[in-house]
């Protein structure tokens, strides 16, 4: 009997300690403030070469005019839409075995699209928007403004 009675005090003692001993476990972390300012420095930093390739040119939209295996038409198109549209740039570049003119650089392929309903008046075929690495060099407001989205 008394071993009983040893054995229920053990098991009430032990759990009024283990009861006592929950709300005693407090961690006080002391955070230094200077970690806040790099952790948004490193999300900047992330959001900003989202948004670029490994060469360091951004991610955008060019319309693709012509894809030929024919060189000098390839070139001749360029031509003309350097007379057509010469505030922007146009590219003849070689994938083989096709040589494609592509014109623009455009961050938003909205504003790619609505371009190309200008080049289909003089292009009635093949003129399609296209994902490309583009030449861009965004102004500051323009950089905080992509980092924003």
């Amino acid at each position: 009997m008394l071993k009983g009675y040893i054995a229920i005090i053990i098991f009430f003692g032990c759990s009024f300690w283990a009861s006592a001993s929950v709300g005693k476990d407090t961690i006080i972390v002391h955070k230094d403030a200077r970690m806040d300012v790099l952790t948004s420095k490193q999300i900047l930093a992330n959001k900003k070469s989202s948004l670029q390739t490994s060469s360091g040119q951004y991610k955008g939209y060019r319309v693709q005019v012509v894809s030929t295996s024919n060189r000098d038409q390839a070139f001749k198109v360029k031509g003309e839409l350097l007379s057509r549209f010469p505030d922007q740039k146009s590219y003849a570049l070689f994938q083989s075995p096709n040589f494609k003119v592509r014109i623009g650089n455009f961050l938003k392929k909205a504003d790619a699209e609505k371009f190309k309903l200008q080049l289909q008046k003089f292009y009635t075929t093949g003129v399609f928007v296209v994902e490309d690495a583009i030449d861009y060099t965004p102004t500051k407001e323009e950089e905080e403004q992509l980092l924003q989205q």
